[in-house]
């Protein structure tokens, strides 16, 4: 049961009651129940009488009264409802700030409460306005949804301090004996004339309504974008903001924005407040003949407006933005005039405001998507599948709302699946809509229409970008200039984000269908894949060195690109550029995960491609090698290694041989033969001194140092110590946490746990510097053994949580052999002994499986548990357990451990 919202009152912060959220109740239907400062209570259902309240002036009375004075007020006012609310059979639904939202089960019950409860307070220094209204709300799990919830707070918001205001629906059921009829009303949600009521006849101001206004009246209710209403508001209520331009591409929602804000700040505007529709015109020269007939006048639209206080809403200027001049001479000549634009491209005036419409909130879309399915679908449940079609959208209003009408023959799940391609599926829009935007096709071609061709042939080309892309790229790739791409910017077809441009998947999906029938898109895809293919061999080596975080970033940042050019390389069959691509982003993908992929590419790449460029097949091979290892298949690993030095001796390239013989040592090793192992070592050093790299020479001290480990720790020492230096010399930060980790791990085995964790801590720092996740993940893994060797109470708890958070990194790495490790010694500090036995036994299995030998670090730990297990279980239920962890496969045991981990440690 999620705690109780009201039991902790903000009586300072006062937030508006959003009817866009669900209130929440738990259960759905009749029965269903909410949170409520007295307990659990069953929600009324059925025909509900909702009942809102709000303090009017809390701002000042809170100014007025001082903090403490207030808050003593704000407590009686509340006691003081809950007490007259509850004695009519009212619950609370929801409380927010100083606002009751209250559901009566009965409209004469509401009624009478609310006319109790204002007689009460009046007595004291709150004045608390109400609305009531009264419908046959939906309720789901998340509690009352629906337009009678939107209209019952609107009622509230129109009224004044110690008014009542009374929907036409509630008087219905009550009878008009202390009913004052107050006419129609146009409440602000844009709603049609609404008929309201006043309990009592006490005088009261004119109500908060809209009047002098031609909005028109939407057909469904405005959902979320509460701050952006708040914010357009504030604008339009500053004296220096007299031209305020939404821009956004289409589908994002500025006119229904555009129309609230304006409903919003109605009252400030004696003149009233107008729509100029201009979706129709086909002429931009008759935009102010346009605006006189909005304003129901007749000749110059200035003569009429002159001084008076007025707000001109001009909808969708895009296709007439040439008449921009005119709109900016009307507002010179009428000095109290503010004009309000939803436009794709800013109108270019002096004394302008932008302000760039995004796409929804996914809380914001996803309850857009419910309450539309809802209206085609009554019976519709909303499912995981949801959030993930808002997302695939970009979280476009249109395009929900075309979605969620499939819901009458498509499942959540079945429409997710159908959206890999979202402009075929997005038809079908209301008959009544303009034609623009019945399809989303149709809104993206409106804006493609409107451009020059410069701008539609830069367009097309920068939609190859997959994830975003620099002004560089953009130059270098299409031959961008800068104005054409801030044209396309100003035109919202593309938008900026600090130093990376980027395009609506929506939009770049439409753009690609335009670049292959253009006849341009291999020119276009090949100059994408040689830029970045240039930009991964550039960085590759860099990456282990001190500059190594920014090119780890750069690379994190565009694998989008760099998997986008790979996946068109493969399927145009152009095969060496794939291996180049491949190669080059070896090392990044075994540091930063997606080796299972990067691995899939490469073999993809290299079939049938032995004809091309030797060294590049051979650079490839080396890298299929070392991805292959990733996923513990030592065997295959250590083969491939084997044709790599083979070839490499073939071409006579000694850095690639180096390269080889340095991994095939540690495949090597890995398989046992230690012997050959040491034999490699001495080549490969050979042939590094040699050349004149330190760096290499630094690997294979290392090397020998882990083989040295389990018999001469003094000797594994100063193997170390040289490696370090080595490293150190030509800034190799990788090998410098590597070998920290190392000297750590031979500081543990001597008993020196406080050096062991220095050195852990500084390997960790190291790593965290360059974005090295590997490392990262193995000294967490030894500050996990340091921790369980430590005699405190909390060692084990500690050495968990430290085993938990690198097993969640090689997960995502996609390490097995570590993530083996990690699973081998949660089990080895697990207390349950089903739960250890489980675990030790899984682990074993599968590194027969993979021809993994298991650590030497762990051997201690791991024979002493499997010992103290026997002890603890029945030798019948060790056999059992045992057998039955030996039968899990490694995602079954992988999900058994991760339920065993706390939340990670930060």
């Amino acid at each position: 049961m999620a705690v109780c919202r009201h039991c902790f009152p903000r009586p300072f912060h006062k937030r508006p009651y959003d009817p866009a959220v669900p209130t929440p109740a738990y259960g759905v239907g009749k029965g269903a129940v909410i949170a409520h400062p007295q307990g659990v209570v069953e929600l009324p259902s059925g025909t509900v009488t909702f009942l809102f309240t709000d303090v009017e002036g809390s701002t000042k009375l809170l100014q007025k009264l001082g903090p403490d004075e207030y808050g003593e007020a704000l407590a009686s006012h509340r006691r003081i409802l809950r007490e007259v609310f509850g004695t009519y059979g009212g619950v609370e639904v929801d409380t927010q700030g100083d606002a009751f939202f209250v559901a009566f089960p009965t409209a004469p019950g509401a009624l009478q409460a609310a006319a109790e409860a204002q007689q009460v307070i009046a007595q004291g220094p709150i004045s608390v306005r109400m609305g009531i209204h009264t419908g046959t709300p939906h309720i789901i799990e998340g509690g009352y949804v629906g337009a009678d919830v939107h209209r019952a707070a609107r009622i509230a918001a129109c009224g004044h301090g110690g008014q009542v205001l009374v929907s036409a629906s509630t008087a219905s059921l009550v009878g008009a004996k202390r009913l004052r009829d107050l006419g129609e009303h146009r409440l602000k949600d844009l709603s049609a004339h609404e008929r309201i009521y006043q309990l009592g006849d006490e005088e009261f101001p004119p109500l908060r309504s809209l009047h002098q206004t031609n909005l028109p009246v939407p057909a469904t209710p405005f959902l979320g974008r509460k701050g952006e209403v708040a914010e357009l508001s504030a604008l339009l209520g500053r004296d220096d903001v007299r031209l305020l331009t939404l821009t956004g591409p289409g589908g994002t929602g500025k006119t229904r924005l555009a129309l609230q804000s304006a409903a919003a700040v109605a009252d400030s505007y004696e003149g009233g407040v107008w729509w100029v529709p201009l979706a129709p015109l086909g002429d931009p020269a008759l935009v102010l003949e346009v605006v006189a007939q909005s304003l129901g006048v007749t000749g110059d639209p200035a003569e009429h407006i002159d001084a008076n206080r007025l707000l001109l809403l001009l909808d969708n200027f895009e296709h007439v933005v040439v008449a921009a001049p005119e709109i900016g001479r009307l507002s010179r000549r009428c000095p109290r005039l503010v004009v309000l634009v939803t436009s794709r491209e800013p109108l270019h005036l002096e004394g302008e405001w932008e302000y760039a419409v995004d796409p929804l909130r996914a809380a914001e879309a996803v309850a857009l998507f419910e309450t539309r399915a809802r209206a085609v679908r009554r019976d519709f449940a909303t499912s995981h599948e949801v959030p993930e079609i808002c997302a695939y959208l970009d979280n476009l209003p249109l395009a929900i709302e075309l979605a969620a009408a499939r819901v009458k023959v498509l499942s959540p799940h079945t429409l997710l699946e159908r959206l890999e391609r979202r402009l075929p599926l997005l038809v079908g829009g209301t008959r009544d809509s303009p034609e623009r935007q019945r399809t989303l096709r149709a809104t993206i071609e409106w804006s493609y229409e409107l451009l020059g061709e410069a701008e539609r042939r830069l367009l097309l080309r920068l939609a190859v970008f997959a994830g975003g892309w620099t002004l560089e790229a953009a130059e270098r790739v299409c031959h961008a200039d800068l104005d054409t791409l801030q044209s396309l910017v100003d035109k919202s077809l593309v938008r900026k984000s600090g130093e990376r441009f980027e395009m609506l998947e929506t939009i770049r999906e439409y753009a690609l269908e335009r670049l292959d029938l253009s006849g341009d898109e291999n020119e276009a895809r090949l100059a994408h894949a040689d830029y970045f293919i240039g930009r991964a061999d550039a960085l590759a080596p860099e990456i282990r060195g001190p500059a190594g975080m920014e090119s780890v970033e750069w690379l994190q940042t565009e694998k989008g690109n760099m998997l986008a050019a790979l996946a068109w390389l493969l399927e145009a069959g152009y095969a060496e550029p794939a291996l180049r691509l491949g190669a080059a982003l070896e090392f990044f993908w075994m540091i930063r995960g997606g080796t299972t992929a990067g691995r899939l590419l490469l073999e993809r790449a290299m079939e049938g491609a032995d004809a091309v460029d030797p060294l590049a097949f051979a650079t490839a091979l080396f890298a299929l090698s070392r991805l292959v290892l990733n996923d513990g298949e030592v065997e295959r690993a250590h083969s491939l290694a084997e044709q790599t030095r083979r070839r490499s001796e073939e071409l006579g390239d000694r850095a690639l041989l180096l390269r080889s013989l340095l991994h095939l040592e540690w495949t090597t090793m890995l398989r046992g033969d230690l012997d050959r192992a040491s034999r490699l070592c001495g080549e490969s050093r050979e042939l590094a001194v040699e050349l004149g790299d330190r760096g290499p020479e630094g690997v294979v001290y290392a090397h020998l140092a882990v083989m040295a480990r389990p018999s001469d720790l003094r000797h594994a020492r100063r193997l170390y110590d040289e490696a370090l230096q080595c490293f150190r010399e030509v800034e190799n930060d990788a090998g410098v946490s590597g070998v920290l980790n190392g000297l750590g791990w031979v500081d543990r085995q001597e008993g020196d746990l406080e050096s062991a964790d220095e050195r852990a801590v500084e390997a960790l720092s190291v790593a965290r510097q360059m974005g090295h996740q590997a490392h990262i993940a193995a000294s967490l893994e030894l500050r996990g053994w340091i921790a369980a060797d430590r005699a405190d109470v909390n060692g084990a708890d500690d050495a968990i949580g430290y085993f938990c958070d690198s097993l969640a990194l090689n997960v995502d790495l996609g390490d097995k052999p570590e993530t083996l490790d990690c699973i081998e010694a949660i089990g080895a500090l697990a207390t349950d002994a089903s739960v250890a036995v489980h675990l030790l036994a899984a682990v074993e299995s599968i590194r027969e499986d993979l021809s993994l030998p298991p650590p030497s670090e762990s051997r201690v730990s791991v024979e002493g548990q499997v010992a103290a297990c026997r002890a603890m279980l029945s030798e019948k239920e060790f056999n059992a357990t045992w057998d039955a962890g030996r039968a899990l496969s490694f995602g079954e045991a992988l999900e058994f451990t991760r339920r065993l981990c706390p939340p990670p440690q930060k």
